[in-house]
């Protein structure tokens, strides 16, 4: 193991598509790109070429062969193929458990046991794929930027990048699942003849200054995270506090109130996993602790 290939499979488990024929394997990486400006009107494809091809660079002699690259409207595609029986394809299956799809994929236990420095790589990898900030994303004060890692239809993954990100000490401020409890508590969309509104992506939050030490090799988002983290610390500081007092807190560690919410029969619906299926809750936290993520 090392740091290129950590991030590789930061990105395959991130994004990524496996596809196997009777002799190849073709790994695919899809970077989206919701929007066509960052925050500061720059043009956020040409920022992500630019990024493609440092990573590229770092990345093809891992791989012993050349990258494809196709960049669509709405995203950007790596992809490379290579034989079944070449060792780097046997290594990553191994440590996505064999999963063809992000859809499908858990965190191989082996991962845990890597280097801290190779974590992060990861975590950066799968980042770089499915993470965002805006200033859109604040907590509340306008100040309390976020960075969004959106994972869809993926429950247990959600929890497996939870408890890597606790690994190397970066809380968790919240996670908006894609059940009726969290986007949809209060029927406004049931109420409205959407009832499966609530069948979106996953989002995990992470205060921006928290992030810092995973960060982007995308180079736009990597500039707006440093920005909005500066923004979110000089904030506090300016006030005469510091930030992680606030920041750098995990939720077992944030005293709640409890709130109880409305009965609702889409708890047992198939979309969500069956371990969790037909429960209520209340909180985004409970959810959390019974896939798995908590103290």
């Amino acid at each position: 193991m090392n740091n290129e290939m950590a991030y590789l499979l930061g990105m395959v488990c991130g994004n990524g598509e496996i596809k196997r024929s009777t002799t190849d394997t073709v790994v695919s990486i899809d970077i989206p790109h919701k929007k066509e400006k960052t925050d500061s009107d720059e043009d956020v494809k040409l920022h992500i070429k630019a990024s493609i091809t440092d990573i590229r660079s770092v990345l093809e002699p891992l791989i012993d062969t050349g990258f494809s690259f196709i960049q669509n409207k709405a995203s950007s595609v790596l992809s490379f193929r290579k034989p079944n029986t070449d060792y780097l394809m046997r290594e990553i299956l191994r440590f996505v458990g064999n999963a063809s799809s992000h859809e499908s994929v858990r965190i191989s236990n082996d991962i845990f046991s890597f280097t801290r420095d190779q974590k992060l790589q990861f975590l950066r990898g799968f980042a770089d794929t499915t993470g965002y900030i805006r200033r859109s994303n604040h907590y509340i004060n306008k100040y309390l930027h976020r960075v969004y890692l959106e994972v869809p239809h993926n429950w247990e993954l959600v929890a497996d990048i939870c408890n890597l990100l606790k690994d190397v000490n970066v809380p968790v401020q919240n996670i908006n699942w894609g059940h009726p409890s969290c986007r949809d508590a209060n029927f406004k969309y049931l109420n409205k003849g959407n009832p499966n509104a609530w069948k979106k992506e996953h989002q995990i939050k992470i205060f921006a200054n928290e992030f810092l030490v995973v960060g982007f090799a995308i180079s736009h988002k990597e500039r707006a995270l440093e920005q909005l983290a500066r923004e979110l610390t000089d904030t506090f500081t300016e006030a005469g506090r510091d930030a992680r007092s606030t920041t750098h807190r995990f939720y077992w560690e944030v005293k709640s109130i409890r709130k109880e919410k409305l009965q609702d029969s889409r708890v047992n619906d198939d979309f969500i996993p069956e371990s969790i299926r037909g429960k209520h809750y209340n909180s985004w936290k409970e959810i959390a602790r019974d896939l798995g993520y908590g103290q």
